[in-house]
């Protein structure tokens, strides 16, 4: 298998539209494409043992037109499992990128499952190809694993090389390998050493807090260097994912069959914007209607009509007030004379004892006053448990909830109608 000389033209366009990055963190080099709008969450996309950031230039330039942020980043030269998710967190946290979807082929499916594993708050959605969840059957499979980092470059390549299948190939699944084969020659030792490491490296994913709708499983059925059940041991791990077959494409459908490639990364990316979309939604739908229900049995907060408490201590006695009104022209001493710190006393947050109904109705919020404005606001987690158990049963908790709703405002308009027929 002879590496390629000449570069397809599209990389070459590729090449001079997309700048590369390099940034060091740490000890670590990073080099990475980001290409698309800043403002939506990127697709990241983690290559395999014999892959770089240049590989997946198909699907920059691609999803990049229809308004997605891509990212590709090179496997940077680190040599366990925790040093890589902290590597890529700080690089997460350079680029200021906090919530990402994961797009890793081969090696890199095994990584983005181990950081959605140790970080799952900042995975919004996993794409897996080719992937595997454990490192045991290829440390099997390579006795001399011990001295991988003594030895040279040479071996390390042919090693990564003999991985890829060789003999006759369709035009399309041959160009790609070819293109992979000469990333693989840019690869030095040190590069090679690292991810072998990774692979042999004793490790696990264990089952994940990302649900199974946020996972998409994409295959290929004709032939991939990952073994067949290992593969199967993944979609086992995740039954509730989408699934994704490629009728052919080799190990690199993302070069050999990029249209389907893209187009399925497309789907679901816009899928997961929809579950998203309808979890925010039914959870609007469920508070709009359980503050109907609140008004309904009359015990709705009224925030407006709760006395402050003035800072005195005095509890609001109308004896105190008085004595303040007798000279409305006297500042108060403790506030230097400065009128807005008297609005920031009267915006004091209502007393717990008066609300401690609405604190038990609605415990996963709180209540903040900005400015002159009052509003709910979640907290993170809060929001992390509630967006969870909505996607999961918002439909059959929002249908519960109806006939609570309507029975109450048939008791209610009942009650009011027999007190008119009294009076």
């Amino acid at each position: 298998m002879k590496g390629v000389s000449l570069a397809p033209g599209d990389y070459i366009h590729f090449k001079s539209q997309v700048p590369l990055h390099k940034i060091p963190i740490g000890t670590k080099q990073w080099r990475y494409y980001d290409f698309g709008p800043k403002v939506v969450s990127p697709l990241i996309c983690l290559p395999g043992i014999a892959g770089t950031a240049d590989i997946y230039y198909k699907q920059i330039m691609s999803l990049s037109m229809k308004g997605y942020r891509v990212i590709s980043v090179d496997i940077p030269q680190v040599w366990n499992h925790q040093e890589w998710i902290q590597s890529f967190e700080k690089f997460l946290d350079v680029i200021n990128v906090h919530h990402i979807h994961l797009y890793g082929t081969s090696l890199g499916g095994f990584l983005a499952q181990l950081f959605a594993q140790h970080r799952p708050r900042r995975v919004k959605s996993l794409i897996l190809s080719n992937a595997f969840l454990e490192t045991r059957s290829f440390a099997a499979a390579m006795p001399w694993a011990p001295i991988i980092g003594w030895s040279p470059s040479f071996l390390l390549k042919r090693y990564v090389l003999t991985g890829i299948r060789d003999g006759p190939h369709e035009p399309f699944i041959a160009d790609s390998v070819d293109f992979v084969v000469s990333q693989v020659e840019t690869l030095s030792r040190d590069d090679l050493a690292s991810r072998l490491t990774f692979t042999v490296d004793p490790a696990t994913v264990e089952p994940l807090l990302l649900s199974d709708s946020f996972i998409t499983v994409m295959d290929t059925n004709d032939y991939s260097a990952i073994p067949q059940q290992l593969k199967d041991q993944l979609s086992e791990r995740y039954p509730g994912a989408r699934r994704a077959h490629l009728k052919t494409g080799g190990d690199f459908p993302f070069l050999s069959r990029p249209d389907e490639v893209n187009l399925h990364l497309q789907v679901c990316l816009t899928y997961i914007v929809l579950l998203i979309h309808r979890a925010n939604c039914s959870f609007q739908l469920v508070y709009r209607t359980w503050q109907l229900h609140l008004r309904q049995v009359g015990v709705e907060a009224r925030p407006d009509l709760v006395q402050s408490i003035p800072k005195d201590g005095t509890g609001g006695s109308p004896s105190k007030e008085n004595d303040k009104k007798k000279d409305p022209d006297d500042q108060p001493k403790d506030n230097g004379g400065n009128p807005e710190s008297t609005s920031e006393e009267s915006q004091l947050p209502p007393s717990s004892e008066i609300h401690s109904l609405d604190d038990q109705l609605l415990s996963d919020a709180k209540i903040c006053s900005m400015g002159h404005e009052d509003g709910i606001i979640l907290t993170q987690s809060q929001y992390t448990v509630v967006h969870r158990i909505l996607q999961s049963a918002c439909d059959l908790f929002i249908f519960s909830l109806l006939p609570i709703y309507f029975e109450s405002s048939y008791v209610t308009s009942n009650n009011v109608w027999k007190f008119r027929q009294l009076m």
